[in-house]
């Protein structure tokens, strides 16, 4: 069983946003709620707030348990940009683009044999170590 939750219009960069989303991919609930808490940025917040309502929905609706529910998508989408301007100089005008997010994220539940999904740590260091 799938559940999902989506918040749009949120007036935040999905670039900024998408730092945080790749963060609590494949985690489960509660460890992704302890990251979420505890992550200084304003993405963190709106994350944060998308998935209780999953966790709500997921309860309360299809009747599972929040403790058997892991992340298995969490992505963030873009949404219409407000363009503004800003004045320069000699009478022109430069272009300022305040861009909106739209999130996404699937709660499903956790295969019964295994405790806690594996993730794959890759950075350039390691990549460099193996190769």
């Amino acid at each position: 069983m799938e559940v999902k939750s989506t918040t749009k219009y949120v007036r935040l960069s999905p670039k900024k946003a998408r730092d945080v989303a790749r963060e609590i991919q494949g985690l489960p609930v509660s460890s992704a709620l302890d990251i979420l808490t505890f992550t200084p940025k304003k993405a963190a917040f709106h994350i944060n707030k998308t998935l209780k309502a999953a966790i709500a929905d997921a309860e309360n609706n299809f009747s599972l348990s929040a403790e058997s529910l892991v992340i298995k998508e969490a992505t963030i989408g873009a949404g219409p940009v407000l363009k503004r301007f800003s004045p320069r100089a000699k009478g022109s005008a430069g272009g300022i683009l305040k861009r909106t997010s739209h999130i996404y994220i699937t709660l499903a539940e956790a295969p019964e044999g295994e405790a806690k999904p594996k993730r794959i740590n890759v950075s350039k260091k390691a990549a460099g170590k193996q190769a």
